[in-house]
């Protein structure tokens, strides 16, 4: 398979695209007015403590409180015993109004929602996830041989100085990686959680203690899998950064790291700019001829799969079987390409056969395997509903790129003429009755005064006759079409 990174980075935003087999899979944005949150470590001061809920709302210079529950939260008493035991005592034990604290997000603000906290902090680096508070060495869980896992748990096990309580996560980009990178890592980690911890104790509550690396250098460390044969970056500044942060702790990529200068802009390699486009529609369509319509709201999203122009060749049956295959393959890429997160509900075509349901169950389990992000198929439901979550930790494509239309306020639906019509003629009584007036004048959308003068004009003339007030309209070009005004004149 092949895999390339493409990187466009500009003095406002960043962006990063993540392509197999010339088809877009993820994107990745930042920009420099609102950066992500994720991995940041804060020192913030608690605001309110709330025993019913068992969290604490803590203040870290963001426009909303931050949420920290108290699973989140580290107790000292516990250090260096290892994992703690469930926590059965009231948050106030904890925490207190007013006192300070070190946390890092672990998810971002999302719609209405605060920052997420914890006062686990975790430190990335190439291989390792380091973890003051933790304990013991742990592997990723994608690193499948049981002769490698053992392998990479005894270096970073032999790396431990003495008396270290802190723990380890092996990452996945570690497999095959030489004690020596793994001990280096150590090494960086332990120096840079020292560096936060005395920087922690000088900040003031409410201001960053540390931030996690700019887009262009954590594509570097997140997601440069063996695979990928090449990074394309197109500011020779961003370039000369990466290279730098290569040199220093990934030396091997340095060859796959390329500065792009053709005029050609490089989101327009392999469509991407197009697929970015695509992937703000409802509608998904499918080559078979079928196509999705994916929905997203608050509470979750909806995705539904129709057949469309698809009759297949043998039956109906079949027909429906080949378009829900189809269907589960492009789900899990959209799923990522959208960064759909939270609870997902998939209405598959209904089938008569089981063989049919759980083989389309088993095609959407393998496509979901190269999602990084955590996924979870929880069951079929009686009404044949497929029922999945997916770890939500930062704002979705649509989210990030688009805000609700401000003529429906995301409804994604306005009245119609007629009804505004019914609506103007109410509002004419109601003043009529109410103010006496020489003249009443109607100001609304090009669309409801063609209908007055049009479809609507008898009723019109009636009204001025039982009022006995004449009626002026007027075309506004800036009124939604659900938006008038009756003026008294």
């Amino acid at each position: 398979m092949s895999t390339e990174i493409l990187i466009n980075t500009g003095t406002h935003e960043a962006r990063a695209a993540l392509v197999e087999n010339g088809v877009l899979q993820e994107v990745f944005l930042e920009r420099a007015s609102r950066r992500g949150l994720i991995s940041n470590i804060y020192k913030g001061r608690v605001s309110r403590v709330l025993p019913g809920m068992q969290a604490a709302f803590i203040e870290i210079g963001m426009e909303r409180t931050a949420f920290l529950h108290a699973s989140d939260i580290f107790d000292p008493r516990h250090e260096g015993t290892g994992i703690e035991p469930p926590r059965t005592e009231n948050i106030r034990s904890l925490v207190a109004e007013g006192n300070e604290i070190l946390v890092q997000v672990v998810k971002d603000p999302l719609g209405t929602k605060g920052a997420r906290l914890t006062t686990y902090i975790t430190l990335p680096s190439r291989y390792l996830v380091y973890m003051p508070q933790g304990h013991g060495v742990g592997v990723s869980a994608r690193i499948e041989n049981e002769a490698e896992r053992e392998r990479l748990r005894s270096a970073v096990l032999t790396g431990l100085e003495p008396e270290e309580s802190a723990g380890y996560i092996v990452r996945t980009a570690a497999e095959d990686a030489p004690p020596e990178a793994l001990r280096a890592d150590m090494m960086y980690l332990r120096k840079l959680w020292q560096f936060v911890r005395e920087k922690g104790l000088r900040t003031s509550p409410g201001h960053l203690v540390h931030a996690d690396l700019a887009l262009h250098l954590r594509i570097l460390r997140d997601l440069l899998r063996p695979d990928v044969e090449r990074v394309l970056v197109d500011q020779p500044s961003a370039h000369r950064e990466m290279r730098e942060f290569a040199g220093a702790f990934i030396p091997e990529i340095l060859p796959r790291i390329e500065l792009y200068e053709e005029r050609r802009p490089i989101f327009e390699l392999h469509h991407v700019e197009e697929e970015i486009q695509k992937a703000l529609d409802r509608k998904v369509s499918l080559k078979s001829g079928g196509y999705l319509i994916i929905d997203q709201t608050e509470a979750m999203t909806t995705i539904d799969v129709n057949t469309g122009a698809f009759v297949g060749h043998r039956n109906l049956e079949e027909t429906i079987f080949r378009t829900n295959l189809e269907a589960a393959v492009t789900i899990a890429r959209q799923l990522r390409l959208r960064n759909l997160g939270g609870i997902i509900i998939i209405d598959f075509i209904d089938m008569e056969e089981p063989e049919h349901r759980r083989q389309v169950l088993q095609a959407l389990e393998r496509a979901l395997q190269d999602d990084h992000v955590k996924t979870n198929i929880s069951s079929v439901s009686p009404l044949g509903l497929v029922e999945m979550t997916r770890k939500r930790t930062r704002e979705s494509l649509e989210h990030l790129l688009c805000q609700a239309c401000p003529t429906c306020e995301g409804r994604g639906f306005v009245k119609t003429a007629e009804t505004v019509c019914y609506e103007v003629f109410r509002e004419i009584l109601r003043q009529a009755r109410q103010f006496e007036c020489q003249q009443l004048m109607v100001l609304a959308h090009q669309d409801v005064i063609e209908r007055l003068l049009d479809e609507e004009s008898s009723a019109l003339g009636e009204l001025e006759l039982v009022t006995g007030i004449p009626i002026r309209l007027q075309a506004e070009s800036l009124y939604g079409v659900d938006q008038y005004d009756v003026v008294l004149m």
